[in-house]
């Protein structure tokens, strides 16, 4: 019986079995591709999930209000942080169980490195002149910001000069450059560098004059010393000598594990790795004991900037007479005065006077400093830094016997964010005649043993990156076309404005062992001594990713910290990510800057998860219900036959069985055939395909066909005999005109509420599913988007994503149309009539396009309500951030979707029946 009913009625038959194919193939698929892209998802996490370190222990208070409320850490700062751990408890942090490396850092501050600029004016001389004068007038470019700094000044003679000891007894000046004319030797810059004053001096070989050293006078940025002159004797290159100062963030690490967590000791250039066991070593300098420290020194400066100059010839008459006006005490103000023509101009990368400092040389460290962080404030389009008040100008002074400290860079006179300490040293860094005090702890002299390329440092994946992850300085950009502009289309980097924007990362490095010497020397007490290290970095043993294995190892860790030290600040800084944000800095410039976000990869396992969930779920109730839809439909186009077999005997159960039976055939020939189709595609679309998930499709179809069949059965069982003979309409209550086409389609769908509704439900779920989909995964993205490993899972997911919700549009059509034209079969009487009556076929056809396109209306309308409903009950954020009104949007475009798909596949049967005779329409009734 039941195969003899699938062969009479083989285009029913055929349609069912192309639905719950085209149904449980997709469904596997999907699912497939779910499965595919979560495990690609999960692949990317743990692949990119592992930076530097794991856990990053911080003083207590160093947390912000924004990291606490956003997750969000500033680029390098720990810059910022200076001390708060103790020795003791860093060495209890690193004997914990579970920890694999732990390496502290101890910031102490920005020290001064001097160096020199070296422009060659070599052809900017005028040729043939025994003695000339050139002014160079340099300034600097730094981001957008424009310095002027203090010019200096190359004499050139034909003559030779000569080193000459001024004060055997020794100082910072133990020779002078004597030049040797027909007239005697004459010390032709001697004067113009140290007798700024102007005063009758006793000389550069008489004793020490203080009177006559007004170097240091006015501020830190105006003060003559910052201009000297510079003398040559012609005979190779001529070079005018910018002083330049570089303030360099110096840190205490643990050489061996900071060798283990980013392979420091491969990344050294020249000289040797720090050592463990290197400490400072005393020596003496006349009467200052001084201690000489181990540092390791980066090769690239941390902070940018380009130096142009313009040099000048200056008229100054008579060459012959030139030596003499020098080797007087007005030199310097004859020299100023001096007018000139422009030579030429020069240009230079800043950053070449740091390269080339010399690896073994040696430096007092003199005056250090300590940088607070800046202040956010939050706005609509993003944060805002706020500037501080101009630094007092004694954060620039030296010890109590000093002065103003000599070649500030000018950059400190530029917009401050960060408040500077100075932390001056007892000592006076030797200068001849002013040291009083010997009996001081030993000045710290900085003795450099190599120097390391941070550009060679282990590197981790950019997606996962963590404070700290690297010694490099923090890129920032232009986050607008004027922004951009402004900064020439490069990165803005670093400066030396200790109290700038962007700070250093640690360029600097020392023993732990060497701290306490900078600590003994200040002036005044620093509180760092008591707790001198600023974080320290952890890395867990066993972690491979964000795996439970992993996570837990990470976990326990931290608990441990926590229980030892409850105020000390914990984070899980694996699986972390890059998250930049758009700040807003004076003047109207807008820069994006690579901050950190916590937790991102926990974030996505958990997004992915729920997300994978939501679109498994979806797409089994869409396949399911669009194949109960068509059985239903199929099942109320069989009215009369079942009321006939009712009408001969058939019980309640037979018929239930009937119907069921066919169902149950019919999915399985779909199946076997679905299981061959799903291999097939899985392996053209590069899924996860095996013969064991293809064979899936079997099983899922006769699931699909016996969960659609059990409702339609069901409602079989309830025809009676005279059903065989009652119209499937509902009778008018009252007749009221019809006065067009238009309202006619409507009246049709009204007299027949229950097939109404069964089409616009199926199309009304396809649209409520594309809602939702679209809802699901703009949560998602923005449960993860904003990070750079985030983003890269966001892109990873959309091919899958539009899948579903195209699979679910096209079957809610589907059902919709084929309800539509089992209505038409039934109405074949009622349609053969308005033909006889005079319709046209044209009016026909307009009549079937104008019901499906009130059905199609009015389902997606339902549809996108649903959806938004929903979307609501689900909760979790779904309609926040503004995504309530492009989720309405959306559900609207889903429903005209579908109304141009149910249209669109309505055109053809619809042209159809236009064509059709009144006798053709009446033989296909019944």
């Amino acid at each position: 019986m039941i195969l003899a009913q699938l062969r009479r009625r083989r285009g029913r038959a055929l349609a069912l079995v192309a639905g719950i194919l085209v149904a449980a193939t997709s469904f596997s698929l999907l699912t497939a591709a779910v499965t595919t892209s979560r495990a690609e998802t999960v692949g990317t996490v743990n692949a990119n999930a592992r930076s530097a370190y794991d856990l990053l222990v911080r003083p207590a208070g160093t947390r912000t209000a924004l990291e606490q409320r956003r997750g969000l850490v500033e680029a390098d700062f720990l810059s910022g942080i200076f001390g708060g751990i103790t020795l003791a408890q860093y060495h209890r942090i690193a004997g914990l169980a579970g920890v694999d490396t732990a390496a502290p850092v101890a910031n102490l501050g920005y020290l001064m490195i001097n160096s020199e600029l070296r422009l060659d004016v070599t052809g900017l001389l005028a040729p043939g002149v025994r003695n000339q004068l050139l002014r160079v007038r340099p300034a600097l470019a730094a981001g957008p910001n424009r310095f002027t700094l203090a010019d200096q000044y190359v004499y050139v003679t034909r003559d030779p000069i000569v080193s000459v000891d001024a004060r055997p007894r020794g100082g910072f000046e133990p020779s002078v450059q004597v030049q040797q004319t027909a007239a005697g030797g004459r010390p032709v810059c001697w004067y113009y560098d140290e007798d700024s004053s102007g005063a009758a001096s006793k000389g550069p070989f008489g004793p020490w004059d203080p009177a006559a050293q007004e170097g240091i006078s006015g501020s830190p940025f105006t003060m003559p010393a910052r201009t000297m002159m510079s003398c040559y004797s012609v005979g190779g290159h001529v070079y005018a000598d910018l002083p330049v100062a570089f303030p360099v963030m110096l840190s205490a690490i643990d050489p061996a594990a900071e060798a283990r967590l980013v392979g420091l000791g491969r990344a050294v250039t020249s000289g040797r790795m720090l050592r463990a066991t290197d400490r400072p070593t005393n020596a003496t300098n006349g009467p200052e004991t001084l201690a000489q420290v181990p540092v390791l020194l980066s090769d690239n400066p941390q902070s940018a900037g380009t130096v142009s100059a313009t040099v000048q010839r200056l008229d100054a008459g008579d060459p012959a007479t030139l030596p003499d006006r020098l080797s007087t005490s007005g030199a310097r103000a004859y020299v100023n005065g001096l007018g000139g023509a422009t030579a030429g101009t020069l240009h230079a990368d800043l950053g070449t006077a740091f390269r080339t400092l010399g690896a073994y040389s040696s430096y007092s460290s003199g005056t250090y400093w300590t940088a607070g962080p800046v202040t956010y404030r939050a706005t609509g389009s993003g944060l805002e830094a706020v500037p501080q008040a101009a630094q007092p100008l004694g954060t620039w002074r030296g010890g109590a016997e000093q002065g103003w400290i000599r070649d500030v860079p000018e950059e400190n006179t530029g917009t401050q964010f960060r408040t500077v300490t100075a932390r001056a040293e007892v000592g006076c860094e030797g200068i001849e005649g002013t040291c009083t005090d010997i009996t001081a702890a030993p000045t710290p002299v900085l003795d450099f043993v190599g120097r390391y390329d941070s550009s060679k440092l282990d590197r981790f994946s950019s997606l996962s990156g963590v404070p700290l992850d690297t010694y490099q300085s923090p890129a920032v950009t232009g986050a607008d076309a004027a922004s951009r502009a402004a900064l020439g289309g490069r990165a803005l980097l670093p400066d030396r404005n200790i109290g700038g924007f962007l700070s250093q990362p640690p360029t600097l490095l020392t023993t732990l062992d060497s701290m306490d010497v900078f600590f003994a020397s200040r002036l005044v007490p620093t509180p760092q001594a008591a707790a001198p290290i600023s974080a320290v970095r952890i890395r867990v043993a066993g972690v491979t990713g964000v795996d439970p294995t992993s996570r837990a190892r990470v976990n326990a860790v931290a608990a441990a910290i926590r229980a030892a030290y409850p105020h000390l600040v914990v984070d899980v800084t694996a699986g972390s990510s890059p998250a930049p944000q758009t700040i807003a800095l004076p003047g109207g410039l807008r820069v994006s800057e690579g901050w950190t976000e916590k937790g991102v990869a926990l974030r996505i396992m958990s997004a992915v998860d729920a997300k994978s969930a939501v679109l498994f779920v979806l797409v089994l109730v869409v396949c399911a219900l669009f194949l109960g839809q068509a059985a239903l439909a199929s099942v109320r186009a069989r009215r009369t036959e079942i009321g006939t077999l009712r009408c001969v005997g058939w019980s309640a159960g037979e018929v239930f069985r009937l119907i069921l039976g066919e169902l149950l055939l019919i999915g399985t020939v779909a199946g076997a055939a679905g299981a061959l189709l799903a291999y097939l595609l899985a392996v053209g679309f590069g899924l996860h395909a095996s013969a064991a998930k293809a064979a899936l499709v079997l099983p899922t179809a006769v699931l699909l066909a016996l969960a659609a069949g059990l409702p339609p059965a069901w409602r079989a069982t309830r025809l009676g005999p005279l059903d065989a003979v009652h119209p499937p309409v509902v009778a008018a209550r009252r007749a009221r005109p019809v006065r067009s086409v238009r309202g006619l389609a409507l009246r049709n769908l009204i007299r027949v509420p229950g097939r109404s509704l069964l089409g616009a439900s199926g199309l009304a779920l396809g649209v409520a599913a594309f809602t939702v989909l679209l809802g699901v995964t703009l949560a998602f993205r923005g449960e993860v988007a904003g990070s750079l490993l985030g983003d890269a899972v966001v892109a990873q997911a959309r091919g899958v994503d539009y899948a579903s919700v195209a699979l679910s549009l096209l079957l809610g059509a589907a059902g919709a149309v084929d309800v539509l034209v089992l209505s038409q079969r039934e109405r074949a009487a009622d349609l053969a009539v308005l033909r006889a009556c005079g319709w046209s076929g044209r009016e026909l056809s307009r009549l079937a396009l104008l019901e499906g396109l009130w059905l199609a209306l009015f389902g997606g309308l339902l549809g996108a309500g649903a959806g938004l409903g929903t979307l609501a009950l689900l909760g979790r954020g779904l309609l926040d951030g503004g995504r309530a009104a492009d989720l309405a949007a959306a559900g609207l475009l889903a429903a005209t979707a579908g109304v141009v798909l149910v249209c669109t596949a309505l055109a053809v049967p619809a042209r159809a029946l236009g064509r059709l005779a009144p006798a053709r329409l009446l033989a296909t009734d019944g």
